[in-house]
């Protein structure tokens, strides 16, 4: 055994990465979408609880406390998803030749990185939009690279956003489920 260590430390190697620590070659941009999608489900959310007075009963409270704590929670998972997809797509798919083709493509990476971490830290929609547009913009860099037509349709989601596909007769319709 120790022969062929010996041996295998002799020859050449470079070691590779990716998402699942398999070079895979199975890389999207679907599930950051759908993160920071949920980042701003779950701001709207929060926006919306409301007390039933200035001086509600312990028991509301309790209520309200474990909804935010759930709601927060939520956000919270859903912005390191995004950070974590961002993160394959930029350490593990996206090569040099892309950064030159889509000179902006880093700066989207780190961006929506940025905004994912200020999501979380505030409850702020407009922030959340910047997001939800940022992994859009990279979804379309993305299909690019794979020499597919990105396009955006609206999404099912309730906030009722868009997300990027690529192209398919179907979804140029409108009609991507």
């Amino acid at each position: 055994m120790h022969v062929l260590n010996f041996l295998l430390d002799k020859i050449p190697h470079q070691e590779i990465f990716a998402h699942c620590d398999i070079p895979c070659g199975i890389y999207d941009p679907h599930n950051a979408q759908m993160a920071a999608h949920t980042v701003m489900r779950m701001t709207q959310m929060i926006k919306e609880v409301s007390a039933s007075s200035k001086e509600p009963p312990f028991e509301e409270r309790k209520k309200i406390i474990s909804q935010l704590s759930r709601l927060t929670h939520v956000k919270e998972e859903h912005g390191h998803l995004v950070e974590d997809e961002l993160g394959t797509l930029q350490n593990d798919y996206f090569k040099e030749e892309h950064y030159k083709e889509f000179p902006t493509l880093k700066e989207l990476l780190e961006k929506g990185v940025k905004l994912s971490i200020k999501a979380r830290q505030n409850i702020d929609m407009e922030v959340c939009n910047e997001l939800v547009e940022t992994t859009l913009q990279i979804a379309e860099i993305f299909y690019k690279t794979k020499g597919v037509t990105p396009i955006r349709v609206k999404s099912v989601y309730p906030t009722e956003g868009q997300i990027v596909v690529p192209a398919s007769p179907a979804a140029m319709r409108g009609e991507y489920k």
